[in-house]
């Protein structure tokens, strides 16, 4: 053995050069001039003046280090680390001889600790970083209460922008369905006398086609109404999930490319929904035509329609984010429905559930809303709650329609954003889920360092 000085990890593979397998310390130079003399003799542990070692040492890693002062050519030892997994804990060691805790390797190491005393694992470690929300919604995956207030969100932050257009859009639409129900549909009414036994089929078949005729008129303009509504409110709500402001002008800029394509879109989905429903109940309907069973053909008719309402529901859930999906991915009408039957896919009962919910909450709002104003008209035109609930037959009064109208008109306007915003906000939730869009959506919106925030329940 030697005495030199100096310091060693246990098992340290040795130098090629200036010492023998085994030795510890330091090696000599091989070029260093020594003192000559005769060599030691065999068996002896003393070091000869030349620096030469005795041949009998001990194999290599078997020894600890010497115990003396560091050499000043060496490093300092490391720092001891700082708290965590396997450190010597109050109370002793732990199993084997190890330090407390889980255990670790031999004294001298300090367990598991982190090096440098950071923090280790499982003191002060508080969960993932929230996820970044630049705008009306958290970048990561929403819950149903989160979808729904992001939709009242938008309309809050924005709402000289998306009650502009909520508004014109209802008061387009309101006003000419008041125009028609005095015009058309009162008419009809007052020339038919539909509850007289002496109704002819000239004067139902003239009620029914002027009906007819004030319905399409609605209809054709509440739904060009609608579909630049929905163009615009799609625009604005993708705008403030990454909190950049929009004017009316900028949406409309930035939507008029896709108006035709989407409404290309809404007609073929109308026209498939009723498709299928009158498939359904073709045959029950050819059946009573031909004169067959009456009892079987109307059971068949029944069954049919049945059918065809639950396909039709199947297939409107399935398409129901084909709009957001052809106004922000600027896809073609049969690229848009491909792209919302793939997001759907596996959350067809989510998607029906959370859109029944914005449903049934637009609905109670436009109730609070237009009854209180329908009261009041009946009350001021003397039609008495009978023309309210639409039992008589008879024609309504200029002053009912009008002010039942402005009811309307405040309730559209309340709940067509909501509507729209659920709509966007689930495309953006379920091309998260899928898709990572959240982190397209961070670096869109400049958000540095972003990393995803845990799910919420949904």
């Amino acid at each position: 053995m030697t005495d030199t000085p100096g310091w060693a990890s246990p098992g340290s593979a040795p130098s090629s050069e200036g010492r023998e397998p085994g030795a510890s310390g330091p090696a000599e130079p091989a070029d260093r001039p020594g003192p000559t003399g005769p060599a030691p003799q065999p068996g002896t542990d003393a070091q000869a003046p030349g620096g030469k070692w005795s041949k009998e040492q001990p194999p290599p890693g078997q020894w600890s280090a010497p115990t003396g002062a560091p050499s000043p050519h060496q490093a300092p030892p490391p720092p001891p680390p700082g708290p965590g997994w396997g450190t010597q804990q109050p109370g002793g060691p732990g199993p084997g001889g190890y330090g407390g805790g889980y255990g670790g390797p031999p004294a001298g190491y300090g367990g598991y600790g982190t090096p440098g005393g950071y923090p280790a694992w499982g003191g002060g470690w508080g969960g993932p970083p929230p996820a970044a929300k630049p705008g009306v919604i958290p970048l990561r995956p929403l819950g149903v209460g989160e979808i729904l207030d992001g939709a009242v969100s938008t309309m809050r932050t924005y709402w000289r922008t998306v009650l502009g257009i909520a508004l014109a859009v209802a008061a387009i639409t309101d006003t000419c369905l008041v125009l028609v129900q005095g015009f058309f549909l009162n008419d009809a009414l007052a020339g038919t006398r539909l509850d007289s036994r002496t109704a002819t089929p000239d004067d139902l078949y003239r009620a029914l086609r002027e009906s007819m005729i004030g319905t399409g008129i609605v209809t054709v303009i509440s739904a060009a109404a609608v579909i630049v509504a929905t163009a615009l409110l799609t625009t604005i709500t993708s705008r403030a999930v990454l909190g950049k402001p929009v004017s009316a002008g900028e949406a409309w800029r930035e939507a008029r490319p896709q108006i035709p394509r989407l409404a290309g879109l809404l007609i073929l989905l109308g026209l498939i929904t009723i498709g299928v429903v009158v498939v359904g109940a073709l045959p029950g309907l050819l059946v009573l035509i031909s004169g067959g069973s009456d009892a079987g053909g109307a059971a068949l008719f029944s069954l049919g329609i049945l059918g065809g309402v639950v396909v039709a529901v199947w297939l409107a859930i399935r398409f129901y984010l084909a709009a957001p999906a052809l106004m922000l991915e600027r896809q073609s009408v049969t690229k848009s429905m491909s792209r919302s039957a793939k997001l759907v896919r596996g959350s067809w009962w989510r998607v029906l559930g959370i859109q029944l919910l914005a449903w049934l909450i637009a609905n109670i709002v436009s109730a609070i809303v237009t009854i209180p104003f329908a009261l009041v008209g009946a009350a001021v035109s003397g039609d008495g709650m009978d023309n309210f609930l639409g039992t008589t037959g008879e024609p309504v009064s200029w002053a009912f329609l009008i002010i039942r109208g402005i009811g309307s008109l405040v309730g559209t306007t309340l709940t067509l954003p909501i509507s729209a915003g659920v709509t966007v906000l689930l495309y953006i939730d379920l091309r998260i889920r899928r898709e990572a869009l959240d982190l397209e959506l961070a670096r869109a919106a400049g958000v540095q360092g972003y990393g995803p925030g845990p799910v919420p329940g949904s």
